[in-house]
């Protein structure tokens, strides 16, 4: 059989020792994970949406997996200031993770949205961010923490828990819901840890968090992977 393709948008790493130079990179854990699932990975180059027809590229995959990254800029949201934590900026990654939550919003492509991902999506849809949570007490870097899944929703469709074990690794959240997204999944704090496009054409969730950590050791997490590439496959 086949593996459904799916694309994973690439992140651009100043350094890497194996390589050399510069790269574009996604974490070994995330393409692990759609590979056992039953999918197969493909990293995408990020290209200015201005000069290259993006939807024309996604329109050949299965299936869109946004992953986790640096900081979105402050202005892509509106906001006037930017936070001194605000890091690995990068304008082209902006423009191009934006353009792809759009496009595959639009051709109903099974998406999955992780960490940045989320926040990409939120921000597509104009929603905004708080860019930086605060000190020890809020910290939501190196953690894993329970988090609460709403019922009837398909997060919790995927992973078959009310209640997951996250690991977590963000100083921002969610602020501003963007339009038509609903919270799918909340911390004991009260941070948005899952999104959903309830109206949306196709299969979508998004989480907070990085289910690929733990998904070589945890059904739950894997779980989510597994579900991107039965949509992406055309069974439900």
């Amino acid at each position: 059989m086949t593996r459904p393709l799916i694309a994973v948008p690439a992140r651009f790493s100043a350094t890497t020792s194996a390589l050399r130079y510069a790269a574009e990179v996604n974490a070994r854990a995330l393409i692990e994970a759609v590979w056992r699932a039953g999918g197969e990975p493909a990293t995408i180059h990020p290209v200015d949406p201005a000069e290259t027809d993006v939807a024309a590229r996604l329109a050949r995959f299965d299936g869109v997996l946004l992953p986790g990254g640096g900081d979105l800029a402050p202005h892509r949201y509106g906001a006037a200031d930017t936070h001194d934590s605000v890091y690995d900026v990068d304008d082209l990654q902006d423009a191009f993770d934006l353009e792809v939550a759009h496009r595959t919003l639009s051709l109903g492509l099974p998406l999955l949205a992780v960490c940045r991902g989320l926040q990409a999506v939120n921000v597509a849809l104009g929603g905004t961010l708080e860019q930086d949570m605060g000190g020890p007490e809020r910290e939501h870097r190196h953690v894993v923490h329970p988090v609460a899944v709403e019922r009837g929703t398909l997060l919790e469709g995927a992973t078959g828990a009310q209640k997951v074990e996250a690991s977590c690794y963000h100083h921002q959240r969610v602020e501003r819901l963007g339009s038509g997204l609903t919270v799918t999944a909340r911390a004991a704090d009260g941070t948005v840890e899952g999104l959903e496009l309830p109206d949306v054409e196709g299969w979508f969730t998004a989480v907070q968090w990085h289910p690929e950590d733990t998904a070589h050791e945890d059904p739950v997490q894997q779980a989510l992977f597994d579900a991107l590439v039965r949509a992406a496959s055309g069974v439900h």
